[in-house]
């Protein structure tokens, strides 16, 4: 078994490395085929698990707001 890493990026997904296999919120397995992946951190993807950059959106609407 490899060693798996985790790094949050700020305002944006988690940085996977070295994983096999990512659990969703609902306990589902989804299989890793890359060394690297991007999960999704914010909630807003329409990909879950994975990152899909939605989150660039949201910070985008959230400074045309303030």
């Amino acid at each position: 078994m490899s060693e798996c890493r985790v790094t949050q990026i700020p305002g944006g997904p988690r940085i996977v490395r070295g994983a096999d296999v990512i659990l969703d919120d609902d306990g589902n397995e989804h299989r890793v085929e890359r060394p690297v992946v991007a999960v999704c951190a914010c909630g807003l993807t329409q990909r879950a698990p994975w990152c899909d950059a939605t989150h660039k959106v949201s910070q985008v609407k959230k400074v045309a707001q303030a």
